[in-house]
């Protein structure tokens, strides 16, 4: 595959050449995706040709954007395989969405959250701060390195009482997933409610939640071709309807007195206030987008395009691979670190020389390096309108870097603990780097062309 799947790439705007011939290889859709023309066409058509309130007002505009409204409610549904649209919650992002679960559940104290050594920030905080304020006791999962699912770790934490689980389906950091139906399965048979966070999953392949079982499932429509502020916490009717608002007002109850009220039945109760109809439309024109593309086609084409970098640089001895060795275990992510090279100074190395855009840093799993003593890596991360040739420029970019780059320890990378860095000049240094080492030389390439300063943040 050169140009994305059946040359779907051509229609993303932000990966066409610029002015001056540059065209970026994108390589953080892990981080946020981007986004086709047709999305941006809805959420312009939205603000062009129907401006309304949904559900409030009787005239045309309010009645167009009512139905499509509801109507992309029903395309979340399908595209999840919920088991019906009324547990399709809009929310503005996954954070928001497992804040409404945990704030909203009624705890009794002593209940217990088990989460993994592995969960996103979005779902550790939370549960941290639920501790000292609703007497929640938190437990860890602790997940072995090589990928491989640990059935009786899992099934020994939940035997000490877990009201709640709340775990990844594909991993933000390594790009591995974990078997949601087996999880499910065992946690239901211990009494306990599960919640996904199905972020990095989504976007690749079907995740059937009808089939699941999951109690409670969270996605952000900018990691799936939508826009920024837009995401959906899907759940089953009867779960939602145990949970209480995080917030109340407009739109969510039935009636209301000057003494009381009645709140109106999920998905509405949870959708407090005007919404934000230009994001939703463009969030379903994303899935629509997705479900011509194929998630079949699009999860194969991430993995044969991971497996080409790994052949490549799997082989590399400074190279550290993070997560399952395997590229068909994390299709969508190649994570890694360079002995002796920090993480942030690689990835500028690799943006301003080969045009390739990666994260550096902890990935918002801050957690798992800090029980490491580890100060990050660099992710790459493939999506359907990567190519050859984005795959291409980064396993030249690492080549160059390491060719340039004396076998040294230096210490941020997640293969060595901190430690000392070498005093090297930069032209620009990311926030929290503690070394220009990459940038010693101008890369070859794009050497030289003219950037603002920016800062990278470790997160």
């Amino acid at each position: 595959m050169t140009d994305g799947i059946d040359g779907l790439r051509e229609k993303f705007p932000a990966l066409r050449a610029r002015a001056d011939g540059f065209a970026p290889a994108y390589l953080d859709s892990a981080c946020m995706s981007l986004v086709p023309q047709e999305v941006l066409d809805a959420m312009t058509e939205y603000y062009r040709d129907f401006p309304g309130c949904a559900g409030r007002s009787l005239h045309r505009f309010a009645e167009e954007v009512s139905r499509r409204f509801e109507g992309a409610r029903e395309t979340f549904a399908k595209f999840l395989e919920a088991p019906s649209a009324s547990g399709i919650v809009f929310v503005r992002n996954s954070t928001e969405a497992i804040n409404i679960v945990g704030q909203g559940i009624a705890w009794k104290r002593g209940d217990r959250v088990l989460v993994s050594d592995q969960e996103h920030n979005s779902n550790l905080i939370l549960w941290q701060r639920l501790g000292p304020e609703r007497g929640v006791k938190l437990e860890i999962l602790r997940l072995r390195d090589d990928g491989v699912f640990d059935a009786e770790a899992f099934e020994a934490a939940l035997s000490t009482g877990v009201r709640l689980v709340s775990l990844f389906q594909t991993s933000n950091l390594d790009g591995r997933s974990l078997p949601v139906r087996e999880i499910v399965e065992r946690a239901h048979d211990h009494g306990a409610l599960v919640l996904i966070d199905g972020c990095q999953a989504a976007p690749h392949r079907a995740v059937h939640l009808d089939k699941l079982g999951v109690d409670f499932f969270a996605v952000s429509s900018h990691k799936m071709l939508g826009p920024t502020g837009t995401g959906v916490l899907a759940g089953r009717p009867e779960s939602l309807a145990q949970l209480r608002p995080l917030l109340a007002g407009g739109e969510t109850v039935e009636w209301s007195t000057l003494t009381d009220h009645a709140l109106r039945p999920p998905p509405h109760r949870f959708e407090a206030g005007l919404q934000n109809y230009a994001g939703v439309l463009g969030a379903a024109a994303g899935l629509r987008f997705l479900e011509r593309a194929g998630l079949d086609a699009i999860e194969a084409h991430d993995r044969e395009l991971n497996a080409h970098v790994t052949r490549e640089l799997v082989d590399e001895p400074r190279l550290r691979l993070l997560g399952p060795a395997d590229p068909a275990d994390r299709p969508s992510v190649f994570a890694f670190a360079l002995r002796g090279v920090d993480p942030h100074d690689a990835a500028l190395f690799l943006d301003e020389g080969h045009g390739v855009m990666v994260r550096s840093g902890r990935h918002c799993v801050h957690s798992w390096y800090a029980e490491r003593d580890l100060d990050g890596n660099v992710r790459a991360s493939f999506y359907l309108y990567t190519n050859r040739s984005d795959a291409d420029r980064l396993i030249a970019g690492v080549r160059e870097l390491l060719e340039r780059m004396p076998d040294r320890p230096s210490g941020t990378s997640a293969s060595t603990p901190k430690r000392a860095a070498p005093s090297v000049p930069s032209r620009r240094r990311a926030a929290g780097s503690s070394t220009a080492a990459a940038r010693s030389a101008p890369p070859r390439g794009t050497a030289g062309r003219g950037r603002a300063g920016s800062s990278a943040r470790s997160g």
